[in-house]
């Protein structure tokens, strides 16, 4: 059944609210360029570059270390728990911002803009204040307060805006984050010492604001409940791409608030997933440079790991993006997480073979596990509990990374010095594995097992006016 409202917010365009079977409301006639003015492709393109910019803070994080303990009297643990306080934030501001932008308090353009200036801030802080706990506050909150803004807009607005093809886009934009620091990691191993780091992130600073600013300015959401005008939302008929995807990844039975979401008991095994995948992940970012660099590989190879984590990070959550529209979001998470497991062990391998070929390998490995898992969970999260609250929903399921930053680097850096970094990563593989099995228990909620897509065969209507 359908009912037709008068006009769209365009002004221009009718549309119509139609209603599935089990009671979800479509709003479909409305193109993207009738909203836009344009493609919704530039909403996959402005939050890839965002996400580009804002990957410099944690990916390529390790490898400025030794030079900021150099320059500023630093010990190893006082850099790790400046990580780890910068994930704690960055995490944890995804749930009240997609609070404030569900309810109109904050719009994508003003989070983009406060991310930026927060994110100036974190850089400003980290180059020039000496006291431990001043740039904790001033790059591990503020700048994870403004990365974490940034971030969650991104994630969201690719989603809304591609509802029937959401792995691949989500997975592309996601990607940025990661690859996007690849400059930096090379500028911080080669071209960044305690005679210029100060100015090094002044630049960083200014480079992530002004590239952010730009991207947000163009930021706007679709309306609530929109569709796509060429994939028929009863019959998924139309664009064969897009069928073969709902096909695999049926969309969310209604659009659950976050209470019914935590109800389902699916968001909070999500959450539990979150935290040890993501806890594995940042253990990786933390250590992988000084494990090779104690192992006795050089600093090409060190600095060459870390490279290879974040281009395979990065590309690999646009290949598994794009997997998951094939295979399904389930059974692409269960794989990417078991090639995270097995990759910590591989590590411990490569470095008592002392082998920098196999290090690379296994950095290869842990780099495409460590990040591919996240824009799957970017895009589970819409499809089993819909777009509506996704801001929210989403937001609840990524604060797992709050937790998951505690152990992943500043208790990290404890087990390392418990029990060596053999034992640490033979810690995370086990960790990654059980996560794994966890995964496999996830499921839409209010779809039965092993159902797949039931098209309605009642035709769906669109009439310009």
């Amino acid at each position: 059944m359908s009912t037709e409202n008068e006009r769209s917010a365009t002004g221009s365009v009718a549309y119509r609210e139609v209603t599935d079977s089990k009671g979800r409301v479509y709003r479909v006639g409305e193109t993207d360029r009738d909203i836009l003015g344009h493609s919704r492709k530039c909403m996959v393109y402005l939050p890839w570059a965002a996400m580009m910019a804002i990957s410099v803070s944690e990916y390529a994080y390790g490898s400025a270390e030794d030079t900021l303990s150099a320059a500023h009297g630093w010990t190893q643990s006082n850099t790790f728990w400046i990580l780890s306080v910068w994930v704690f934030f960055q995490a944890g501001i995804a749930f009240p911002a997609g609070w404030m932008r569900e309810r109109g308090i904050l719009t994508a353009r003003r989070a983009m803009f406060t991310g930026s200036a927060l994110c100036f801030v974190g850089f400003l802080a980290l180059a020039h204040l000496d006291n431990v706990f001043l740039a904790i506050c001033g790059f591990g909150v503020i700048g994870g307060l403004g990365s974490g803004l940034i971030y969650a807009t991104c994630i969201n607005m690719v989603g809304k805006w591609f509802p029937e093809r959401r792995g691949a886009k989500t997975g592309f934009v996601n990607g940025g984050f990661a690859y996007g620091s690849l400059p930096f990691i090379f500028i911080f191993n080669y071209a960044f010492d305690t005679g210029n780091f100060a100015e090094v992130l002044d630049l960083i600073g200014v480079y992530v604001l002004i590239a952010v600013i730009i991207c947000g300015w163009f930021f706007k959401d679709p309306p609530k409940n929109w569709w796509p005008s060429d994939v028929d939302p009863l019959s998924f008929a139309g664009n064969k791409k897009s069928a073969q995807s709902l096909a695999k990844n049926p969309p969310a039975v209604k659009q659950f608030t976050p209470k019914e979401a935590i109800r389902s008991g699916m968001l909070p095994l999500m959450w539990i997933t979150v935290v040890m995948t993501a806890g594995v992940s940042i253990f990786g970012i933390s250590f992988q440079v000084d494990f090779a660099k104690e192992v006795g590989f050089g600093p090409l190879v060190a600095a060459s790991s870390m490279g290879v984590m974040a281009v395979v990070n990065g590309v690999g959550r646009a290949v598994v993006g794009w997997l998951s529209d094939l295979w399904g979001r389930k059974l692409t998470l269960f794989f990417v997480i078991l090639v995270l497991g097995l990759a910590q062990f591989g590590v411990i391998w490569a470095g008592d073979m002392r082998s920098e070929w196999l290090f690379l390998f296994f950095a290869f490995l842990s780099g495409f596990g460590g990040g591919a898992f996240y824009p799957m969970f970017a895009a589970l999260t819409p499809d089993y509990f819909g777009e509506n609250y996704n801001a929210t929903n989403y937001g609840l399921v990524y604060s797992g990374k709050l937790v998951s930053g505690l152990f992943g680097g500043g208790l990290g850096s404890m087990v390392v010095d418990a029990w060596g970094y053999n034992g640490a990563y033979a810690l995370a593989g086990g960790i990654s594995m059980v996560a794994a099995a966890l995964a496999l228990l996830l499921r839409q909620p209010g779809r039965p097992r092993g159902s797949g897509i039931v098209p309605n065969p009642m035709p769906v209507s669109r009439e310009a006016v």
